[in-house]
């Protein structure tokens, strides 16, 4: 060793603690932001499968109604996610597809976030739709 060596301190000396702060904290927000994403497309598929199968009800034969299918609807989205999401319609108007009718049943809910300090998050909106089934006269 030199005396040039032994007095001199490396100016490299402490930085590996604010490497790892900085890189630490950058790598929590990425995983907390795939994790939100995740949370996200979560509660949107749900919602969707719930709405989709609430319209399928609701356009059974024995059934053919579209509040009953929102209602459907309504159970599966309480059990699936919590009695907080569960605002599914029927829609306004009965929608028509080639002369057919249609069972329409809507929901807009808002998402989850993970920042709890946030005040709320956006809005997603599903939409189910299924043919009405004619409904089958008894034979004679």
């Amino acid at each position: 060793m030199t005396v040039a060596d032994q007095g001199s301190a490396s100016p490299d000396i402490g930085s590996a603690a604010v490497d790892f702060v900085l890189v630490g904290s950058m790598v929590t927000l990425l995983f907390l932001a795939v994790l939100q994403l995740g949370l996200d497309y979560h509660v949107r598929n749900v919602l969707a499968a719930c709405v989709a199968d609430g319209a399928r009800y609701g356009a059974n034969a024995d059934v053919a109604s579209a509040s009953a299918g929102a209602d459907a609807a309504n159970r599966e989205i309480a059990g699936a996610l919590g009695p907080s999401y569960a605002h599914a319609v029927a829609a306004g108007s009965q929608d028509e597809v080639d002369g057919q009718p249609v069972v329409t049943v809507e929901v807009t809910a808002r998402l989850p976030l993970l920042a709890w300090f946030l005040p709320v998050g956006p809005a997603v909106h599903a939409t189910g739709h299924a043919l009405l089934e004619p409904a089958l006269e008894p034979s004679p």
